[in-house]
């Protein structure tokens, strides 16, 4: 990674991780709201493997996306 990014992700890290805490509890909200006698745990589980797979996917067009703009 160039130095100029990596700066700029260092600016910003500490809004991505509380971008990311919003995410998982708007979810855990929701699962509350649509299972009165949840199981927070195994609904935690759920949702951090649900944002890993989501993660892992755009990690996956962003590559392909980069890797026809190296071909052009």
């Amino acid at each position: 990674m160039n130095k100029m990014e990596q700066m700029e992700l260092e600016a910003h890290r500490a809004e991505i991780v509380k971008d990311m805490h919003s995410l998982v509890e708007k979810y855990r909200a929701i699962f509350d709201w649509d299972i009165p006698e949840i199981d927070q745990h195994a609904a935690d589980k759920l949702i951090l493997a649900a944002m890993h797979k989501a993660l892992e996917d755009i990690a996956s067009q962003l590559a392909g996306a980069n890797a026809s703009q190296a071909l052009d």
